[in-house]
């Protein structure tokens, strides 16, 4: 039973998607491709849960 909790574990997701809008820290490094990456993830992230709505919205109409 064990193991099959430790497959659905989703606290470190969470704990990632308030980390990524969460202000960066200030001795964390602030190179052009890091900054990138996180602005990449940001838009990704709001665009999976606007389709989750979206997708949740069309059920429930229909």
């Amino acid at each position: 039973m064990s193991r099959l909790r430790e497959q659905f574990k989703v606290g470190e997701v969470f704990t990632y998607f308030i980390r990524v809008f969460q202000k960066p820290k200030p001795g964390s490094p602030a190179n052009f491709n890091i900054r990138a990456m996180h602005t990449i993830n940001k838009i990704s992230i709001l665009m999976f849960i606007v389709c989750l709505i979206v997708m949740i919205y069309r059920a429930f109409i229909r």
